[in-house]
């Protein structure tokens, strides 16, 4: 017996409204191993150990160390294999690319009136977040549509059809299924008129069930590149300081195709297929401070803290949206793209975002740790990180209404619940043979969801080597990546989600070529 139709809440009705989701937050600031081929080869813990232009986007104290001077640059290439399962059936999608690590220039200077002091300068560049991916998922829903998500966000805004197909309260892709008659409203007994998803409605008619195919491709390219400056000193070789200026610069775009067929093999049940292509775009630029420490209190153990700042983004999307719909003897074939019902302009949202904070706390075993680095036999290293993943905030740009200030109060609010703060802990070493190096490390990142039964734990499994002679170093690492997620092809609140688990293999070749002078 079907149930009347319940309504979504004020609050996420409005997350369907604007560009702006919780999932941008995290996109934000969900960043994982990256740096030198060094750095990512000892698991990313070079938090406490330093002497590698990798600590500028760790712990700037580790600047700190240099007494000379070197020029690095460290390409790579990336492979990635996505499994997904989606209510029972299983897709596989492969991405691959390259990827650029730590590169830029450090300046190591003694302080020519206080042998005891050393200062140094780096100019650094990094890909903090790579987000070049490919996501396939597809299985058969007899529970809910995405159309519905469209149905209950008109219902709730109390607006006639007519008023919802042109109001800016509401969603362009509510809109686009009102065109195209995807949503409509049906009298029932019993039940009255109310907005329904087409989709559904010959089921709601005849008090019966409905099957339906669902597939969702979703590929994403861009990133976060950020630009760092860095500060930093020493004392007495005992004690290190340094901050860091960062500048991130976010270039990303999402394109994705959902679609759903009727897999009843009922032709006159006024559905067909709807297909809905979206693409999404978000450019704009940050700011960021990052500050750290380092102190030997015994020759051979160095301990380290850093903090990063949340970076305050200014951010301008765009979107644009085509729903292709076939509802049969109902309404037929018809296409419907953004512009049609935006004066022919595609939509752009202007917003700022401010991230997470980051605490680092990290510990190194020097083995036979002297001056000359040189004659280091090798170290052990570990970093423990906490990010407040659920603190991440979204303003307007501009002059805001009392419409605004409620989403930006309701996404905030929904980013709040749904993620919460969570540890890493990564941790590698290195043994030295002369010139060469062999290296080996693992990171955990622990899950930003607040549900647990939401799965997004990373891990990752390092080894590299590396080679230094007379000025001149090379090194080369493999990280095997093991990382779980999960994607929702849409929210409604009346009911329980439906969602991919997904898990992605791969890993990264890293090298990194540097000269000291």
């Amino acid at each position: 017996m079907r149930k009347s139709i319940l309504l979504l809440s004020a609050g996420l009705i409005s997350l369907s409204t604007f560009a702006q989701l919780p999932e941008d937050a995290l996109r934000m600031s969900w960043f994982t191993t990256n740096g030198t081929a060094r750095s990512q080869a000892i698991g990313g813990a070079i938090g406490a150990l330093g002497g590698d232009i990798s600590s500028n986007f760790v712990n700037p104290a580790g600047i700190g160390l240099f007494k000379t001077s070197e020029i690095v640059f460290s390409p790579g290439f990336k492979f990635i294999t996505n499994d997904a399962g989606f209510r029972g059936t299983s897709a596989t999608e492969k991405s691959n690319g390259f990827v650029l690590g730590t590169s830029g220039l450090v300046m190591g200077m003694s302080d020519g009136m206080n042998r005891n002091r050393n200062t140094a300068f780096s100019l650094a560049i990094n890909r903090t977040a790579d987000l070049n991916n490919k996501i396939l998922y597809r299985g058969q829903n007899n529970f809910s549509s995405y159309s519905e998500a469209y149905a209950s966000e008109i219902a709730e805004s109390g607006l006639t059809l007519d008023q919802a197909l042109n109001s800016n309260s509401i969603s362009f892709p509510a809109r686009m299924g009102l065109y195209t008659y995807l949503v409509d409203t049906l009298t029932t007994p019993g039940f009255g008129t109310e907005v329904v998803a087409t989709p559904l409605r010959y089921a709601f008619q005849n008090d019966t069930a409905f099957m339906l195919n669902q597939e969702n491709f979703i590929e994403t390219s861009g990133g976060i590149t950020e630009l760092a400056i860095t500060f930093a000193g020493g004392t007495r070789d005992k004690f290190y300081y340094g901050g860091s200026f960062g500048l991130p610069i976010v270039n990303f775009e999402k394109n994705s195709v959902l679609s759903e067929t009727d897999a009843s093999n009922n032709s006159n049940n006024d559905f067909q297929e709807a297909i809905l292509r979206e693409r999404f775009t978000s450019k704009g630029f940050g700011l960021n401070l990052k500050a750290g420490i380092i102190y030997k209190p015994v020759e051979k153990l160095r301990l380290g803290f850093a903090f990063h700042t949340p970076t305050i983004y200014a951010l301008k999307d765009t979107y644009d949206g085509t729903l292709e719909t076939d509802l049969e003897g109902y309404n037929g074939i018809s296409t419907v793209n953004v512009k049609e019902l935006n004066d022919g302009f595609l939509p752009e949202y202007e917003y700022d975002l401010s991230s997470p904070w980051r605490f680092i706390a990290s510990g190194a075993y020097v083995i036979n740790e002297v001056a000359d680095v040189r004659k280091q036999k090798g170290f052990i290293s570990a970093d423990v990180e906490y990010v407040t993943y659920g603190s991440s905030r979204f303003r307007n740009a501009e002059e805001s209404t009392i419409e605004d200030e409620a989403f930006f109060n309701a996404v905030n609010g929904v980013v709040k619940d749904i993620y919460k703060g969570t540890i890493n802990a990564k941790v590698g070493g290195e043994l030295k043979f002369n010139t060469i190096m062999a290296r080996a490390g693992f990171s955990y990142y622990g899950s930003p969801y607040t549900d647990s039964e939401l799965d997004g734990k990373r891990m990752f499994v390092s080894g590299g080597l590396g080679y230094r002679n007379k000025g001149f170093f090379i090194d080369l690492t493999y990280v095997h990546r093991i990382t779980n997620d999960v994607n929702f092809p849409y929210r409604l609140s009346d009911k329980a989600n439906t969602f991919a688990d997904l898990r992605g293999t791969g890993g990264n070749v890293i090298g990194t070529v540097g000269i000291k002078f």
